[in-house]
């Protein structure tokens, strides 16, 4: 009845322009540099209390449904008039004079509705809507958010299908080691990122309402409305609890909602922050290797005073942003272990700043991951150059085996690649020119009939990495595309 419903489908957050605000006054980077418009218009307070007005809407008709006399269909008619036309002006008077922005609200809904002034939040507890409107912001957040991880998976998977059988080097302790493949490695960052996304996903199933439950939870103020009948209230619960969406509410609560849940979401999102924070700093430092970068527009400034400079601001950025995620994750933990009896106060401020700027902040790093991940540039020269100069010490076995195969000595052939290793490695290192080793090799009379170049082919040194990108894709990616459906393939422009 009535009940907002975010489309998730019809997001935009293309060609974001900020409502013109006084520059002397501080605006949030998340609103005016980041979030899209979307996550922005979920966390807005036209939407939050919007959401307050429906709460209040759907418990007048469930207790009117129930046999509540005393709400007339009239109050529930002009309820339902007014539901976006806030007066905010005369909420903030009320407020001031109050203290209370629950019932500020309260009085300017009565006022915009007088046959409902006497019934709006009858029975209950200023964390019936507070709670609840939470709840269901974060429940859509967290579906625009796994929009946006669909998105990048399914551009990583695209990347990594495209490079599936580009041998590069593979680095461990960022030290050069054996190859693997451009799109092998494409999937690793992907498959982080739909770790995330299951765990999105399951939060989102599991998420429960809090319901009516009355001021300390126990419902006696409903129990009392409806004359003692505990089915009543029982039913009550369940009906506002469907109304907007979700299978089941808490079966107990104190006067809010478990805090753990914040803990659990905000962490989470902390978990996103996490994987775009490590695959963007992959991305850096291949950056530096001139091997992959990027996207970089045509009238793109790298530097003020270097021009030629092609700096990886994109993932800078998100590294940033996922920083500041991380660093929240600890503040919702702290509220829920801070928590006296039924309830203290000492949550809501921090609930503000907290929840809000982690989906901010969330959202803002997934549409530079989104922006990045579909526009990636692959230098294949460099990386070749790069395997080359390494391939001959990373292949000495295959070539001390094809030397046995021909009739070799393998300790002899062994000593003379150690040696001619060394010396090469020496050139290398000491005197900045190539890696000859291969030179050297074929001017032993050991390697006269051994094809040394076949040896050295990159394509051999990669393992399964092709069809693990394969398989990848299929057991992974694929299911992914097929639930999200429809809402894939959307280019992400960066605000700035």
């Amino acid at each position: 009845m009535g009940i907002f419903k975010l489309a998730i489908g019809n997001r935009q957050s293309i060609g974001y322009n900020p409502p013109p605000m006084s520059n002397a006054i501080y605006q949030s980077p998340l609103a005016t540099r980041n979030a899209g418009t979307a996550m922005l218009r979920l966390f807005s307070p036209q939407h939050k209390f919007g959401l307050w007005r429906r709460l209040w809407l759907e418990l007048a008709q469930c207790q009117h449904e129930l046999g509540l006399t005393r709400i007339t269909s009239e109050a529930i008619t002009q309820m339902q008039a007014h539901l976006d036309d806030i007066d905010f002006d005369l909420a903030a008077q009320w407020e001031k004079r109050l203290r209370h922005d629950v019932m500020a609200h309260v009085h300017t809904f009565g006022q915009a509705a007088p046959a409902a002034a006497d019934i709006i939040h009858l029975g209950a507890t200023s964390q019936y809507v507070v709670d609840n409107a939470d709840l269901l912001i974060m429940r859509d957040g967290l579906k625009l958010l796994a929009v946006q991880l669909a998105n990048a998976i399914d551009s990583f998977a695209t990347f990594a299908v495209k490079w599936r059988d580009l041998p590069t080097l593979g680095y461990t302790h960022f030290q050069p080691a054996q190859l693997t493949t451009v799109g092998k490695r494409a999937t690793l960052w992907a498959q982080d990122l739909a770790i995330d996304l299951t765990e999105v996903e399951y939060r989102i199933a599991t998420l429960q309402f809090r319901g009516v439950k009355g001021t300390t939870g126990t419902q006696a103020s409903f129990l009392s409305l409806f004359d003692g009948d505990h089915a009543k209230v029982r039913r009550l619960d369940e009906m506002v609890t469907q109304r907007f969406g979700f299978a089941q509410s808490f079966a107990v609560t104190g006067q809010t909602y478990p805090r753990k849940v914040d803990a659990q979401i905000v962490n989470a999102l902390a978990g996103i922050a996490a994987s775009v924070h490590k695959i963007c700093n992959d991305i850096r430092l291949l950056a530096g290797m001139k091997q992959i970068e990027e996207p970089f527009e045509e009238e793109q400034v790298g530097s003020s005073a270097m021009a030629y400079k092609r700096n990886p601001m994109r993932c800078e950025r998100a590294t940033g942003l996922a920083r500041f995620v991380i660093s929240l994750a600890n503040s919702p933990l702290q509220t829920a272990a801070e928590q006296w009896f039924e309830r203290t106060l000492d949550d809501s401020s921090n609930k503000r700043l907290s929840i809000a700027e982690s989906f901010l902040a969330t959202d803002g790093l997934l549409q530079i991951m989104v922006n990045v991940a579909g526009g990636l540039v692959v230098n294949e020269k460099i990386i070749l150059s790069a395997v080359m100069a390494e391939l001959p010490f990373m292949a000495t076995e295959e070539i001390l085996m094809a030397g046995v195969q021909a009739g070799g000595d393998r300790q002899v052939l062994h000593e003379l690649i150690r040696r001619h290793s060394q010396a090469a490695a020496k050139r290398v290192k000491t005197e900045g020119q190539n890696n000859d080793l291969l030179d050297r090799l074929k001017t032993e009379a050991y390697f006269y009939n051994i094809s040394l170049d076949k040896v050295l082919q990159p394509i051999r040194y990669v393992g399964r990495a092709p069809e693990q990108v394969d398989e990848f894709v299929q057991a992974v990616v694929e299911p992914i595309r097929q639930r999200y459906h429809g809402q894939l393939g959307k280019c992400v422009e960066l605000k700035v």
